[in-house]
Formats: structure tokens, sequence, C-alpha cells
């Protein structure tokens, strides 16, 4: 069994197959026979994990085994704490409401690269950084809650996935590790012996460079 922890670089697909216009994971992962286990949409960065085990790929993805999705958003505006609430007990994006989920105002963390292109900014309109933790994963959910409160979000990047965190593990975008699947503390009941392999160097696209962080 593979498990790999890529940082999805900012407008790549989530899909090894060919996009008239944008990159995709082909561009940053060269090992066969593995896919996706959820995805990023292509204006979001950060933890994507890949696997050829089916059957991790779905308990990676399913709600059910409540592993939890962290990003950091930037968002437009300054959130009060009626915007902030209204996240953590859940919002009602018309087709269903959110599960409770964890929001809280952070600092830009020092540890995040710079996106190219940089976002668009307004001189009169402020932007704040919102971390938040879900548990669900439906389609551009995360900017749909900030947008619901009245906080477009300009940038997002998930930065764990379970107990997995990005900035633990070094990677740069484009850049990926093979790690082991103990590492994710999936819920009881995972048919997943864990082979306890040492994670592999971050390695980036076709050549396989290996990257050494300080």
């Amino acid at each position: 069994m593979t498990l790999i922890a890529l940082n999805k670089p900012y407008q790549t697909m989530s899909q090894f197959s060919a996009h008239p216009s944008r990159a995709t994971l082909a561009d940053c992962v060269d090992v066969p026979g593995v896919y996706p286990a959820g995805r990023l949409d292509a204006d979001s960065e950060g933890l994507l994990l890949l696997t050829d085990d089916g059957a991790l790929q779905a308990r990676i993805a399913d709600p059910r085994h409540k592993l939890v999705k962290t990003y950091l958003a930037q968002v437009e505006g300054v959130p009060d704490e009626a915007a902030l609430a209204t996240l953590r007990t859940g919002v009602d994006l018309g087709d269903f409401k959110t599960l409770p989920a964890k929001a809280r105002v952070v600092d830009e963390p020092a540890w995040l690269w710079e996106r190219h292109p940089p976002i668009r900014y307004r001189a009169a309109i402020p932007t704040t950084w919102i971390e938040l933790s879900i548990r669900e994963g439906k389609n551009r959910q995360v900017r749909r809650m900030t947008a619901a409160v009245g906080l477009p979000t300009l940038r997002l990047v998930r930065i764990s996935i379970g107990n997995l965190k990005l900035p633990e593990l070094g990677l740069m975008p484009g850049q990926w590790c093979e790690t082991d699947v103990s590492r994710l503390g999936l819920s009881s009941g995972n048919p997943h012996v864990s082979t306890a392999r040492p994670e592999r160097a971050p390695t980036s696209g076709p050549a396989r460079r290996s990257y050494k962080f300080k």
C-alpha cells in the first residue's frame, strides 16, 4: 500500500488525466497506480493525499470516519463573533446545513509560501486569516461557508488531514513524500496494517529530486 502526501499547487487540477489549459497531478507526481483520496479545487492549495488502495481512499474521504480537514482561509473583511459563531454551529447553505466546525482567527503563519499569482487586494478592505476545521468535504464547502457569513474567501490552503499536518512535512508547492497511514489517526476499524515505513525525502516532479529542509 502506498500513501503519498502532496502539497498541491494553486491552479493544479486534482486529476492525472490531461487538462487543456492547466497543470495536473501528473506534473507533480510520477508514481504509477495512485489516485487522489478526496480532492482540492484548482484554485485551492495544500495537502492532498494519494493512494493505490481503494478502501483507504474511501475511508479518507468518508466523513463517517471523523477525519478532520483543516484549512487556512484568507477572507475579505474582518469576522465578528456572530460570523464565527455561525461557522462553529453550522451554516445553512440552502442545499444542506454544515456540521459544527472549529473556527478561529489566526495570524498568517510564517511558514506559508507566497502564492503565484498573489490575491487581488483592495486597499479599502482588510483581509483576515481564519483557521477552519470541518468533517465534511462537499464541493467548495469552505468557500461557501465563509461567503454565507459575509466573508468571501480570497485564498484557501488545506493544512492538515487527520493528524497529518502539512507544516510538519516541510513540503513546498509541487513537492510530495511517501508517508504512513498510521499518521492519519483514522477511527477504529481501520482494516489496514501499518508497515511503519520511514517517510521519504520530499520529491518534486518527474525528476524525483530530493529536498532537504532546515
